[in-house]
Parts: structure tokens; sequence; C-alpha cells
């Protein structure tokens, strides 16, 4: 399993840590903002408990990207859903949105992805008015899909799939695995 992935430009996608989270912690100031991100039932206001058993720290594996600076850019988590890659949680911190780094993030998530779950395909949600999220995964390859019966929200939120044989590294880094 590659535990982390560093792309030649100096980008660095590796576990994160309780410091990172901390740090997380300070780019959701409103409800809105961490119920877009986290989901309807992430609670706010949150604590540093809440917010850590919010995001299945421990449970789910929890990445942080780091430009060559070694600054917190970007928070991912992945887990295996139906047998694919599924993406959660993404978010850029928000003085750098729009330079790209979802981008980043998303294509050295799948990277990490498909050394720990066996499928070929990659999924997440997202809510539908999060547009800007949208048409990042929509210009990634990623498709709306059939929503899962087995999931709240299907009102709210879209759940897209993309198949890995659409993704190519040219989107994303290469890596010095």
């Amino acid at each position: 399993m590659i535990s982390e992935i560093r792309s030649d430009d100096g980008w660095l996608l590796e576990e994160s840590t309780t410091a990172d989270v901390d740090e997380l912690m300070t780019w959701f100031p409103e409800a809105d903002a961490v119920m877009i991100w986290g989901g309807p039932s992430f609670r706010h206001p949150f604590t540093r408990s809440t917010f850590f058993e919010d995001i299945y720290w421990g449970r789910l594996e929890s990445f942080s990207l780091r430009d060559p600076s070694a600054m917190l850019a970007a928070f991912g988590q992945l887990y295996d859903r139906d047998g694919r890659v599924h993406l959660a949680r993404l978010v850029v911190k928000p003085t750098m949105r729009g330079e790209g780094i979802g981008k980043r993030l998303i294509n050295m998530l799948m990277t990490a992805g498909q050394s720990r779950v066996p499928g070929d395909e990659f999924s997440l949600f997202v809510f539908r008015d999060n547009m800007p999220a949208y048409e990042c995964y929509k210009s990634m390859g990623f498709v709306v899909s059939d929503y899962p019966d087995d999931m709240p929200h299907a009102d709210v939120c879209y759940y897209l799939i993309k198949r890995s044989q659409s993704w190519s590294k040219q989107e994303g880094e290469e890596n010095d695995e």
C-alpha cells in the first residue's frame, strides 16, 4: 500500500495527522460550509471531539495534500464502497481554491486508492447545488450514476462514478512511488 505520493513538482499526499485535522477545522467557520462538505449529519457548531467523530477518524483513511512548501492545501478521505474507491470529504483550503488543487487532490487520492481497493472504478457524492465541485468532478470524467438505494439525500445529492480506464495520470501528477 502506498503511504505517500510525491509529484515531480513537490506536492505531497500523505496520511493525515491530528494536527492536520486541527487546522482543517478552521476551514469551516459556518454551518453551511461544513454541511456541504461533511453532509447533513455533520454537527455544527462542532468541538474537536465531535469533528473527529464526524469524519470517522481512525475508521476511514484520511489524507492531506501539502504544497511544495509543506503547507496543508487540501484534505480527503477514501474507502471501499461497493467495490469502488470512494472519495469523501474532499476540500481545498479556502485561500487556495480556484488553482487546480482539487483536481490534483482527486488524482493523487485515486492513485492511493488503487493500491487499497481492488475495483476499477471511483465514486463520490456531491450536493447538487455545489456547482464548483460538481463541475470539477465532471471535467475529470466523473458521470452521474444511479443513486445508491441504501443512502439518504437522493433529492439533494448526485452520486458520481468514474471508470479507471477513463482516468489518466496526465490529468493529475506523475508519481514517484
